[in-house]
């Protein structure tokens, strides 16, 4: 979506629309005015309220307060954003149809009305002579910037009526195209979209007394059956409803009420008061439009948009299949698309959580369904070896007393020979002994690194404690001796100094 300040007239904007006060989502609000309107089957000057809900029965197709004000009763055409609340309500009916698809996208047929109005707006902003002097530039100026922001009125000359600025004249430069989503739904899936001024928990808590009351709106004819397609939220504490109608033919058969009929039910005086008084601000249809009215869309831009930057929507369109772009004039309409996106950026949100819920507790059950298929494993493995214990039981006391036949004999042989297989030292079993020995010694590391404590062997440190011991006694008797050798030299030692004295006294 691009928003555009462009350049004066026939560039500026991209994309046209009314910014008459929004009623609810798009598409679905009501409004009036006494401008000429470009978005709908009516005449330009008709003056009246907008949406299904209109007074005449000059019903065309246009877009609703979402996107703009229609004249007279046009039906409206929601914004979607892509969530399915889309268009709606291409009125069907045969005295409704037109020739041509002129009212939507193409502009006024009133040309003679039409040039004056361009004339005098080109007058108000470029030359008005109500002063006659330098302050009419002023003035002019003045008009500019009125028109540039699409209110107001632009006074020119003292004998001509001042022009009536809209947002949709040609000069505004709050336009901007964005893109909507065409429903895919059939006239005979009967969908009709009811919009409550209520809130969707309110809608939801008296959702059986809402079908009840439906029901007697419709007469309360016992073969029609009143089923809720939907519900969703909607900006300002609004709610969507989408409802059909189910009738039953006295053969057994059932088929579901058109949603043209429908909707023209709907649109009875009396049946639209009842619908107010339950609440209901808008009723639209919502089915698909044909290829020949989309072209016919598409071929002509709405007023005040410059043809080139609608051509150019036209190709920026993401998704030519599913989307079709929609003016969007001043800041309310985009305000209001803010709210729908916000809206369903939660209401996307909401869903996300409940799925990632939703893919927990399936990881949950995956853990506990394979740690139970692992027990029945083990179970079916142990059932087994019990079952060929028995079955070699039973063999055993079958074969009692029968010499051992030739095909047995040779299956001991094999058995044998696989058994000296398994024992051979350089062979399985080896194998298996050494790799036993790696991964105790593994453990035995692992264990001592982690806990940083050395384990030994019981009879291991039975023996270190009696070497030691032994250590220990040799060292005192080798203390023992040594102390009887120091004793022997010190008595040596005296025996010997008493000689010597002996000797010096003969001497002497």
């Amino acid at each position: 979506m691009a928003f555009n300040f462009g350049a004066p007239s026939g560039t500026s904007g991209t994309a046209a629309a009314t910014a008459a006060p929004a009623v609810g989502f798009g598409g679905f609000g009501t409004t009036s005015t006494t401008a000429g309107s470009a978005f709908s089957f009516s005449a330009p000057a008709n003056t009246g309220t907008t949406g299904l809900f209109g007074g005449t029965q000059n019903k065309g197709f246009g877009f609703g307060t979402g996107f703009g004000t229609t004249t007279g009763s046009s039906t409206g055409l929601g914004t979607g954003l892509g969530t399915g609340l889309g268009f709606g309500g291409f009125n069907t009916q045969q005295q409704q149809q037109q020739t041509t698809l002129g009212g939507l996208f193409s502009q006024p047929t009133q040309a003679p009305t039409q040039s004056n109005q361009l004339i005098n707006t080109a007058s108000a902003l470029s030359a008005p002579t109500l002063l006659g002097d330098e302050r009419d530039a002023i003035l002019a100026k003045w008009n500019q910037l009125q028109a540039f922001w699409g209110t107001g009125k632009g006074y020119f000359n003292n004998n001509i009526p001042p022009v009536e600025f809209t947002q949709e004249n040609p000069f505004c430069r709050f336009k901007a195209v964005g893109y909507s989503c065409m429903p895919n739904n059939k006239d005979e899936d009967g969908l009709v979209v009811l919009v409550f001024n209520k809130k969707e928990t309110d809608i939801r808590s008296q959702q059986q007394q809402l079908v009840e009351s439906l029901h007697k709106v419709l007469g309360g004819n016992q073969t029609l059956t009143v089923n809720i397609e939907g519900i969703k939220t909607l900006p300002d504490d609004q709610t969507e409803v989408v409802i059909y109608v189910v009738e039953r033919s006295p053969n057994g058969t059932s088929r579901r009420v058109p949603a043209t009929t429908l909707y023209a039910h709907f649109e009875q005086t009396n049946i639209k008061t009842q619908l107010q008084q339950l609440g209901v601000t808008l009723s639209m249809t919502r089915t698909e439009l044909s290829p020949a009215q989309i072209k016919q869309l598409l071929q002509n831009p709405p007023a005040g948009v410059d043809p080139i930057i609608w051509e150019q929507a036209k190709v920026d369109n993401p998704d030519s299949e599913k989307l079709i772009p929609v003016p969007m004039v001043g800041f309310k309409e985009l305000l209001r698309r803010l709210k729908v996106q916000d809206q369903m950026t939660k209401q996307h949100q909401t869903r996300l959580d409940i799925i990632s819920e939703d893919i927990s507790e399936l990881q949950k059950n995956q853990t506990t369904t394979m740690a139970k298929i692992a027990q029945y494993k083990r179970k079916l493995m142990d059932l087994s070896h019990r079952t060929l214990q028995v079955l070699i039981k039973q063999e055993i006391q079958r074969k009692s007393g029968y010499a051992i036949q030739a095909d047995e004999e040779q299956l001991r042989v094999q058995l044998d020979t696989i058994q000296c297989e398994l024992n051979a030292p350089t062979q399985f079993k080896g194998r298996l002994n050494e790799l036993m020995s790696q991964i105790r010694m593994q453990n035995h590391f692992g264990a001592v690194k982690s806990e940083e404590r050395y384990y030994i062997d019981a009879d291991l440190l039975r023996e270190i404690k009696q070497h030691l011991k032994q250590q220990q006694e040799g060292l005192s008797h080798l203390i023992s001796i040594i102390k009887d050798d120091l004793e022997d030299i010190k008595l040596v030692e005296h025996g010997l100094n008493e000689t010597i004295h002996i000797r010096g006294g003969v001497f002497s």
